[in-house]
Protein backbone atom coordinates (compact mmCIF):
# COMPACT_ATOMS: atom_id res chain seq x y z
CA UNK A 1 0.00 0.00 0.00
CA UNK A 2 1.45 3.38 -1.05
CA UNK A 3 1.72 6.55 0.65
CA UNK A 4 -1.47 8.50 -0.55
CA UNK A 5 -3.94 5.36 -0.56
CA UNK A 6 -7.08 6.42 1.06
CA UNK A 7 -8.84 3.66 2.99
CA UNK A 8 -11.90 3.27 5.44
CA UNK A 9 -10.13 4.11 8.80
CA UNK A 10 -9.64 1.16 11.45
CA UNK A 11 -8.58 0.99 15.21
CA UNK A 12 -5.05 0.86 13.91
CA UNK A 13 -4.47 2.27 11.06
CA UNK A 14 -1.56 4.61 10.51
CA UNK A 15 0.52 2.00 12.70
CA UNK A 16 3.77 -0.15 11.39
CA UNK A 17 3.55 -3.28 13.91
CA UNK A 18 6.61 -5.36 13.33
CA UNK A 19 6.14 -8.98 13.91
CA UNK A 20 9.29 -11.38 15.25
CA UNK A 21 6.66 -14.40 15.83
CA UNK A 22 7.55 -17.35 13.86
CA UNK A 23 5.61 -20.53 14.64
CA UNK A 24 1.90 -18.74 14.79
CA UNK A 25 3.25 -15.83 12.16
CA UNK A 26 0.04 -15.46 9.60
CA UNK A 27 -2.75 -16.13 12.67
CA UNK A 28 -1.09 -13.04 14.25
CA UNK A 29 -0.44 -10.92 10.86
CA UNK A 30 -3.63 -11.61 10.01
CA UNK A 31 -5.39 -10.14 12.95
CA UNK A 32 -3.37 -7.03 12.82
CA UNK A 33 -4.31 -6.17 9.38
CA UNK A 34 -7.94 -6.91 10.05
CA UNK A 35 -7.49 -3.61 12.66
CA UNK A 36 -6.12 -1.67 10.07
CA UNK A 37 -1.77 -2.33 10.64
CA UNK A 38 0.81 -2.33 8.72
CA UNK A 39 2.86 -5.38 9.54
CA UNK A 40 6.40 -5.70 8.73
CA UNK A 41 7.05 -9.65 9.02
CA UNK A 42 10.34 -10.80 10.43
CA UNK A 43 10.65 -14.06 12.33
CA UNK A 44 13.92 -13.65 14.59
CA UNK A 45 14.22 -17.28 15.31
CA UNK A 46 12.85 -20.57 13.54
CA UNK A 47 11.95 -24.07 15.56
CA UNK A 48 13.88 -26.93 14.38
CA UNK A 49 11.89 -30.60 15.37
CA UNK A 50 13.72 -32.89 16.81
CA UNK A 51 11.60 -36.07 15.70
CA UNK A 52 13.96 -37.68 14.65
CA UNK A 53 17.15 -36.36 16.74
CA UNK A 54 19.20 -38.75 18.00
CA UNK A 55 19.21 -36.88 21.47
CA UNK A 56 15.59 -36.88 21.75
CA UNK A 57 15.15 -40.89 21.49
CA UNK A 58 18.07 -41.45 23.59
CA UNK A 59 16.62 -38.98 26.45
CA UNK A 60 12.98 -40.91 26.12
CA UNK A 61 14.67 -43.80 27.09
CA UNK A 62 16.40 -42.86 29.72
CA UNK A 63 12.70 -41.46 30.79
CA UNK A 64 11.89 -45.47 30.50
CA UNK A 65 14.41 -46.49 32.38
CA UNK A 66 13.08 -46.62 35.41
CA UNK A 67 10.01 -45.15 36.79
CA UNK A 68 9.76 -40.96 36.90
CA UNK A 69 8.69 -39.04 39.43
CA UNK A 70 8.20 -35.67 38.06
CA UNK A 71 7.89 -34.31 34.71
CA UNK A 72 7.85 -30.78 33.68
CA UNK A 73 5.98 -29.69 30.62
CA UNK A 74 6.99 -26.34 29.40
CA UNK A 75 4.81 -25.78 25.91
CA UNK A 76 2.12 -27.39 24.36
CA UNK A 77 3.93 -27.63 21.05
CA UNK A 78 6.83 -29.61 22.75
CA UNK A 79 4.64 -31.38 24.75
CA UNK A 80 2.50 -33.03 21.30
CA UNK A 81 6.13 -33.31 19.28
CA UNK A 82 7.53 -35.36 22.08
CA UNK A 83 4.93 -37.68 22.13
CA UNK A 84 4.16 -37.86 18.61
CA UNK A 85 7.62 -39.17 18.37
CA UNK A 86 7.31 -41.56 20.80
CA UNK A 87 4.67 -42.81 19.33
CA UNK A 88 6.75 -43.12 15.63
CA UNK A 89 9.10 -45.07 17.95
CA UNK A 90 7.12 -47.51 19.46
CA UNK A 91 7.14 -46.02 22.60
CA UNK A 92 3.75 -44.13 22.73
CA UNK A 93 2.33 -46.09 25.16
CA UNK A 94 4.83 -46.92 27.47
CA UNK A 95 5.53 -42.87 27.74
CA UNK A 96 1.93 -41.95 28.26
CA UNK A 97 1.94 -44.51 30.86
CA UNK A 98 5.28 -43.58 32.61
CA UNK A 99 3.56 -39.73 32.55
CA UNK A 100 0.40 -40.45 34.17
CA UNK A 101 2.18 -42.64 36.69
CA UNK A 102 4.30 -39.42 37.64
CA UNK A 103 3.36 -35.83 38.96
CA UNK A 104 3.44 -33.91 35.91
CA UNK A 105 3.69 -29.89 36.33
CA UNK A 106 3.11 -27.80 33.16
CA UNK A 107 4.01 -23.92 32.19
CA UNK A 108 0.87 -22.19 31.58
CA UNK A 109 -2.75 -23.29 29.64
CA UNK A 110 -1.26 -24.43 26.30
CA UNK A 111 1.27 -26.96 28.20
CA UNK A 112 -1.90 -28.17 30.50
CA UNK A 113 -4.08 -28.31 27.05
CA UNK A 114 -1.19 -30.48 25.46
CA UNK A 115 -0.99 -32.87 28.46
CA UNK A 116 -4.39 -33.34 29.40
CA UNK A 117 -5.46 -34.37 25.73
CA UNK A 118 -2.91 -37.67 26.24
CA UNK A 119 -4.69 -38.51 28.95
CA UNK A 120 -2.84 -37.18 31.83
CA UNK A 121 -3.66 -34.75 34.59
CA UNK A 122 -1.07 -32.44 36.09
CA UNK A 123 -0.20 -31.73 39.83
CA UNK A 124 0.48 -28.25 39.61
CA UNK A 125 0.30 -25.48 37.17
CA UNK A 126 1.58 -21.90 37.77
CA UNK A 127 -0.51 -19.37 37.22
CA UNK A 128 1.92 -16.87 35.93
CA UNK A 129 3.55 -19.78 33.46
CA UNK A 130 7.11 -18.73 34.73
CA UNK A 131 9.69 -21.18 35.30
CA UNK A 132 11.23 -19.94 38.31
CA UNK A 133 7.35 -20.77 40.21
CA UNK A 134 7.68 -24.46 38.66
CA UNK A 135 11.27 -24.65 40.38
CA UNK A 136 10.18 -23.30 43.76
CA UNK A 137 7.17 -25.80 43.49
CA UNK A 138 9.92 -28.71 42.98
CA UNK A 139 12.83 -27.14 45.60
CA UNK A 140 9.94 -27.61 48.12
CA UNK A 141 9.98 -31.05 47.79
CA UNK A 142 12.64 -33.55 49.13
CA UNK A 143 13.89 -34.58 45.59
CA UNK A 144 17.04 -37.05 46.78
CA UNK A 145 16.63 -39.63 44.48
CA UNK A 146 13.90 -38.74 42.56
CA UNK A 147 13.63 -38.81 38.95
CA UNK A 148 12.58 -35.68 36.41
CA UNK A 149 12.00 -35.54 33.62
CA UNK A 150 12.09 -31.97 31.98
CA UNK A 151 10.99 -31.00 28.71
CA UNK A 152 12.94 -27.98 27.14
CA UNK A 153 11.63 -25.23 24.44
CA UNK A 154 13.82 -24.47 22.70
CA UNK A 155 16.81 -24.11 24.63
CA UNK A 156 18.41 -25.48 27.72
CA UNK A 157 16.71 -24.62 30.99
CA UNK A 158 20.31 -24.88 33.22
CA UNK A 159 18.49 -22.46 36.00
CA UNK A 160 16.26 -25.45 36.63
CA UNK A 161 17.77 -28.47 36.00
CA UNK A 162 21.09 -26.87 37.93
CA UNK A 163 18.91 -26.45 41.24
CA UNK A 164 17.29 -29.98 41.04
CA UNK A 165 20.64 -31.77 40.34
CA UNK A 166 21.73 -30.07 43.65
CA UNK A 167 18.93 -31.56 45.68
CA UNK A 168 19.56 -35.06 44.81
CA UNK A 169 17.73 -35.58 41.98
CA UNK A 170 18.22 -37.38 38.90
CA UNK A 171 17.15 -34.97 35.81
CA UNK A 172 16.49 -35.91 32.22
CA UNK A 173 16.71 -33.17 29.79
CA UNK A 174 13.98 -33.75 26.99
CA UNK A 175 15.18 -31.30 23.69
CA UNK A 176 11.94 -31.25 21.85
CA UNK A 177 12.91 -28.92 19.61
CA UNK A 178 15.41 -26.29 19.80
CA UNK A 179 15.37 -22.18 18.22
CA UNK A 180 17.73 -21.83 15.37
CA UNK A 181 18.64 -18.12 13.69
CA UNK A 182 16.59 -17.40 10.73
CA UNK A 183 16.80 -18.85 7.89
CA UNK A 184 16.72 -15.25 5.75
CA UNK A 185 18.45 -13.06 8.64
CA UNK A 186 17.20 -9.67 6.24
CA UNK A 187 13.99 -9.13 7.12
CA UNK A 188 15.19 -9.04 10.72
CA UNK A 189 17.69 -6.40 10.09
CA UNK A 190 15.23 -4.49 7.70
CA UNK A 191 13.19 -4.55 10.66
CA UNK A 192 15.90 -3.31 13.09
CA UNK A 193 16.80 -0.30 10.80
CA UNK A 194 13.59 0.51 10.22
CA UNK A 195 12.85 0.69 14.10
CA UNK A 196 16.23 3.03 14.51
CA UNK A 197 14.66 4.91 11.76
CA UNK A 198 11.68 5.63 13.52
CA UNK A 199 9.38 4.10 11.03
CA UNK A 200 7.56 1.26 13.09
CA UNK A 201 5.07 1.92 15.98
CA UNK A 202 5.22 -1.44 17.98
CA UNK A 203 6.96 -4.76 18.33
CA UNK A 204 5.18 -7.89 19.15
CA UNK A 205 7.66 -11.04 20.77
CA UNK A 206 6.21 -13.75 22.14
CA UNK A 207 9.88 -15.47 23.31
CA UNK A 208 13.04 -14.11 25.12
CA UNK A 209 14.91 -15.66 22.70
CA UNK A 210 13.24 -13.88 19.86
CA UNK A 211 14.21 -10.57 21.45
CA UNK A 212 17.88 -11.71 21.92
CA UNK A 213 17.61 -12.63 18.30
CA UNK A 214 16.32 -9.16 17.38
CA UNK A 215 18.71 -6.96 19.62
CA UNK A 216 21.89 -9.52 18.07
CA UNK A 217 20.66 -8.89 14.60
CA UNK A 218 20.21 -4.87 15.11
CA UNK A 219 23.70 -5.42 16.84
CA UNK A 220 25.50 -6.56 13.96
CA UNK A 221 23.45 -3.79 11.69
CA UNK A 222 24.74 -1.00 13.53
CA UNK A 223 21.88 -0.24 14.86
CA UNK A 224 21.76 -1.37 18.32
CA UNK A 225 22.32 1.60 20.22
CA UNK A 226 19.83 3.63 17.91
CA UNK A 227 17.23 0.74 18.54
CA UNK A 228 17.83 0.63 22.13
CA UNK A 229 17.24 4.27 22.50
CA UNK A 230 13.76 3.71 20.20
CA UNK A 231 12.71 0.76 22.51
CA UNK A 232 13.16 3.00 25.53
CA UNK A 233 10.90 5.86 23.93
CA UNK A 234 8.52 5.90 21.79
CA UNK A 235 8.39 2.61 20.54
CA UNK A 236 6.36 0.30 22.11
CA UNK A 237 7.26 -3.37 22.69
CA UNK A 238 4.43 -5.79 23.44
CA UNK A 239 5.60 -8.91 24.61
CA UNK A 240 3.10 -11.92 25.40
CA UNK A 241 3.94 -12.41 29.11
CA UNK A 242 6.57 -11.04 31.99
CA UNK A 243 8.91 -14.20 31.01
CA UNK A 244 9.36 -13.17 27.37
CA UNK A 245 9.99 -9.47 28.34
CA UNK A 246 12.49 -9.89 31.03
CA UNK A 247 15.88 -9.37 27.75
CA UNK A 248 14.12 -6.13 27.64
CA UNK A 249 13.48 -5.28 31.29
CA UNK A 250 17.71 -6.03 31.64
CA UNK A 251 18.56 -3.27 28.78
CA UNK A 252 16.18 -0.40 30.30
CA UNK A 253 12.70 -0.73 28.18
CA UNK A 254 9.66 -0.80 29.50
CA UNK A 255 7.48 -3.60 27.71
CA UNK A 256 3.91 -3.98 28.38
CA UNK A 257 2.02 -7.38 28.00
CA UNK A 258 -1.48 -8.37 28.67
CA UNK A 259 -2.69 -10.54 31.54
CA UNK A 260 -3.65 -13.66 29.80
CA UNK A 261 -0.46 -15.03 27.57
CA UNK A 262 -2.49 -15.07 24.06
CA UNK A 263 -1.79 -13.54 21.25
CA UNK A 264 -5.54 -12.24 20.89
CA UNK A 265 -4.96 -10.31 24.35
CA UNK A 266 -1.83 -9.19 22.90
CA UNK A 267 -3.23 -7.72 19.97
CA UNK A 268 -6.11 -6.40 22.68
CA UNK A 269 -3.79 -4.77 24.23
CA UNK A 270 -1.97 -3.45 21.39
CA UNK A 271 -5.26 -2.09 19.81
CA UNK A 272 -5.92 -0.38 23.07
CA UNK A 273 -2.80 1.30 24.16
CA UNK A 274 -1.36 2.33 20.65
CA UNK A 275 -3.52 4.80 19.34
CA UNK A 276 -3.00 7.23 22.69
CA UNK A 277 0.43 7.00 22.28
CA UNK A 278 0.67 8.88 19.40
CA UNK A 279 -2.38 11.28 17.93
CA UNK A 280 -2.60 14.54 17.49
CA UNK A 281 -5.49 16.63 16.91
CA UNK A 282 -5.64 19.19 14.03
CA UNK A 283 -8.23 21.73 13.30
CA UNK A 284 -9.28 22.34 9.83
CA UNK A 285 -11.71 25.02 9.31
CA UNK A 286 -14.59 23.34 10.54
CA UNK A 287 -13.80 20.05 11.20
CA UNK A 288 -10.83 17.82 13.20
CA UNK A 289 -8.53 15.80 11.68
CA UNK A 290 -6.67 13.48 13.48
CA UNK A 291 -2.80 12.65 12.65
CA UNK A 292 -2.58 8.74 14.10
CA UNK A 293 0.97 6.98 13.75
CA UNK A 294 1.49 7.43 10.02
CA UNK A 295 -2.29 8.52 8.95
CA UNK A 296 -4.49 10.86 8.72
CA UNK A 297 -8.42 10.55 9.99
CA UNK A 298 -10.10 12.98 7.51
CA UNK A 299 -13.23 12.35 9.23
CA UNK A 300 -16.68 11.05 8.61
CA UNK A 301 -17.52 10.41 4.62
CA UNK A 302 -21.15 9.87 2.88
CA UNK A 303 -21.45 6.25 4.05
CA UNK A 304 -20.44 7.50 8.02
CA UNK A 305 -17.61 6.14 8.18
CA UNK A 306 -13.82 7.41 8.45
CA UNK A 307 -11.35 7.65 5.72
CA UNK A 308 -7.98 7.94 6.57
CA UNK A 309 -5.07 8.70 4.34
CA UNK A 310 -1.58 7.10 4.22
CA UNK A 311 1.52 9.54 4.70
CA UNK A 312 5.15 8.11 4.09
CA UNK A 313 7.26 8.11 7.61
CA UNK A 314 9.03 11.31 7.15
CA UNK A 315 5.77 13.43 6.05
CA UNK A 316 4.13 11.95 9.03
CA UNK A 317 6.88 13.03 11.17
CA UNK A 318 6.96 16.46 9.48
CA UNK A 319 3.33 17.00 9.92
CA UNK A 320 3.36 15.52 13.68
CA UNK A 321 6.45 18.34 14.47
CA UNK A 322 4.06 21.34 12.90
CA UNK A 323 0.80 19.51 14.65
CA UNK A 324 2.70 20.19 18.53
CA UNK A 325 2.95 23.91 18.29
CA UNK A 326 0.18 24.87 15.92
CA UNK A 327 0.58 28.28 14.34
CA UNK A 328 3.77 28.42 15.32
CA UNK A 329 6.77 28.31 12.85
CA UNK A 330 9.34 25.31 12.59
CA UNK A 331 12.31 25.63 11.35
CA UNK A 332 14.13 23.68 8.21
CA UNK A 333 16.93 22.99 10.71
CA UNK A 334 15.16 21.73 13.48
CA UNK A 335 12.51 19.71 11.31
CA UNK A 336 15.75 18.22 10.20
CA UNK A 337 17.05 17.22 13.66
CA UNK A 338 13.68 15.64 14.76
CA UNK A 339 12.86 13.55 11.68
CA UNK A 340 16.32 12.42 10.85
CA UNK A 341 18.30 12.09 13.59
CA UNK A 342 21.86 10.94 12.92
CA UNK A 343 20.44 9.95 9.24
CA UNK A 344 22.92 12.71 6.95
CA UNK A 345 20.05 14.10 5.49
CA UNK A 346 19.77 17.85 4.30
CA UNK A 347 16.84 20.33 3.65
CA UNK A 348 16.31 18.82 0.51
CA UNK A 349 14.35 15.67 2.39
CA UNK A 350 12.51 18.42 4.25
CA UNK A 351 11.01 19.97 1.10
CA UNK A 352 10.68 16.83 -0.61
CA UNK A 353 8.70 15.61 2.97
CA UNK A 354 6.62 18.81 3.24
CA UNK A 355 5.72 18.79 -0.61
CA UNK A 356 4.45 14.63 -0.10
CA UNK A 357 2.55 15.87 2.34
CA UNK A 358 0.76 18.44 0.90
CA UNK A 359 -0.39 15.99 -1.83
CA UNK A 360 -1.76 13.70 0.38
CA UNK A 361 -3.65 16.24 2.06
CA UNK A 362 -5.61 16.85 -1.36
CA UNK A 363 -7.78 19.25 -0.47
CA UNK A 364 -6.38 20.41 2.85
CA UNK A 365 -2.77 21.26 1.47
CA UNK A 366 -3.17 24.89 2.17
CA UNK A 367 -2.82 23.67 6.19
CA UNK A 368 1.04 23.53 5.02
CA UNK A 369 2.57 27.15 5.01
CA UNK A 370 5.57 28.24 4.23
CA UNK A 371 7.37 30.75 5.63
CA UNK A 372 10.08 32.17 3.04
CA UNK A 373 13.82 31.88 4.80
CA UNK A 374 12.49 30.56 7.84
CA UNK A 375 10.66 27.35 7.67
CA UNK A 376 6.82 26.05 7.75
CA UNK A 377 3.86 25.96 10.03
CA UNK A 378 0.27 25.04 10.47
CA UNK A 379 -2.34 27.42 9.49
CA UNK A 380 -4.08 27.12 12.10
CA UNK A 381 -3.82 29.77 15.56
CA UNK A 382 -1.79 28.25 18.52
CA UNK A 383 -3.46 27.75 21.57
CA UNK A 384 -1.34 29.21 23.90
CA UNK A 385 2.35 31.07 23.09
CA UNK A 386 5.22 28.57 23.86
CA UNK A 387 8.23 30.27 25.66
CA UNK A 388 11.08 31.12 23.42
CA UNK A 389 8.76 30.26 20.41
CA UNK A 390 8.17 32.30 16.96
CA UNK A 391 5.32 33.39 15.11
Amino acid sequence: MKAGTRETAAPLTGFTVGVTEARRREELTALLRRRGARVTEAPALRIVPLEDDAALRAATERCLAAPLDYVVATTGVGWRGWMSAAEGWGYGAELTAACRRAEVLSRGPKATGAVRACGTTETYSPASEAVDELRTWLLARDLRGRRIAVQEHGAPLPGLTAALRERGAEVVEVPVYRWAPPQDPDPVRRLAEATARGDVHALLFTSAPAITSFLEHAETAGRYDAVLERLRGDVLALCVGPVCARPLLEVGAEPVWPERGRLGAMVHLLTATLPGRDRHLIPAGDRTLVLQGNALLLGESDDSTTEAVWLTPGSARVLRALAERPGWVVGRRELLRRVWPGQGADEHAVEAAVTRLRAALGPHAGLVRTVPKRGYRLATEPVARPRGGTR
